[in-house]
């Protein structure tokens, strides 16, 4: 029987007439989901994967369905999970955000520093080729597929791909479906501003950066996550304390079912201050945020890429 957090537990689920969520299981750190848009002998791939064990195994799922590699690459936003597969793809144009370039650029291999013991393999960081400041539309065949941008949200900047005939939204990491929201180089006011304006797309299938694909309901739970999030801020900062300290005493009631609960750490690292000070995301924080993270944790957490 095979891991079901290998590779090979990954596969494709088409979710309209030519367009495919690529799932990994569980959804956990790095277990991130892409997304396969084809008509005729064009594909465009939304996000990749975080080794090259993955990534590479992905490309066999792409060819299998899209008959060959993707014309385009769409990066929703920079993080490693989501970009370090695409120098598997050397014949795809890669898309992002200006801004998505900028972060991707500064952080590098970073991530793969996090979680030495994972075989990450032998990384190429391939950075968006052509970049964009503002809505952009591609056309797959008869497909359309619009990608709008915000942030600082979940990242400095989140590209969300989609289709408005088949109401399908591939939203990165700015929905988690049974997955612990997370606003690593964002902003918690900018992620609740994003998904008030995800609702206006009135998308029937979200495919979330991690974990199951879902529907509308998959927006409420965000909400109400962050909403708690923010009554926790607010009390730590009150009373003075750490947010560190803060998650140590927190209860999570209905999100402790959530995968990676230990996120909240550093969600209230962001929270708080932003409370203190309006501060959004920076990337040399990151580090500390890890740090505060490992610790409520009770050492690193389990990563399965």
């Amino acid at each position: 029987m095979p891991d079901s957090f290998g590779p090979t537990a990954s596969g494709l689920l088409e979710v309209a007439d030519g367009v495919h969520a690529y799932l990994q299981p569980d959804g956990g750190w790095c277990l991130n989901n892409a997304g396969l848009i084809t008509a005729g002998d064009r594909s465009v791939l939304v996000d990749t994967a975080a080794t090259e064990v993955r990534a590479r195994t992905l490309r066999r799922a792409v060819h299998r369905v899209a008959g060959g590699p993707p014309s385009v690459i769409v990066s929703t936003h920079s993080h490693g999970d989501h970009t370090f597969g695409n120098f598997v793809f050397p014949e795809a144009l890669v898309l992002g955000h200006e801004r998505t370039r900028h972060e991707a650029e500064e952080a590098g291999l970073h991530l793969t520093g996090l979680w030495p013991d994972v075989v990450w393999g032998e990384l190429e960081l391939v950075l968006p080729h052509l970049t964009f400041a503002g809505p952009l539309t591609l056309r797959v065949g008869g497909k359309i597929v619009e990608l709008h941008s915000f942030g600082p949200a979940h990242s400095g900047c989140d590209t969300v791909a989609w289709l408005p005939h088949e109401r399908v939204l591939f939203a990165g990491d700015l929905v988690m479906s049974g997955v612990t929201p997370f606003v690593l180089t964002g902003s918690v006011s900018g992620l609740r501003s994003a998904l008030a304006d995800l609702r206006e797309f009135d998308a029937t299938t979200i495919v979330p950066g991690h974990g199951p694909v879902g529907g509308p309901e998959l927006l409420d739970q965000g909400e109400r996550y962050l909403a708690w999030l923010m009554d926790l801020a607010r009390a730590a900062v009150e009373a003075g304390m750490s947010p560190l300290e803060a998650a140590r005493e927190a209860e999570l009631g209905e999100f402790e079912d959530l995968l990676d609960p230990e996120r909240l750490a550093p969600n209230l690292h962001r929270a708080c201050a932003e409370l203190r000070d309006g501060g959004k995301g920076v990337f040399a924080e990151v580090d500390q945020m890890f740090a505060d993270m490992v610790a409520l944790h009770g050492g690193i957490p389990a990563c399965h890429a």
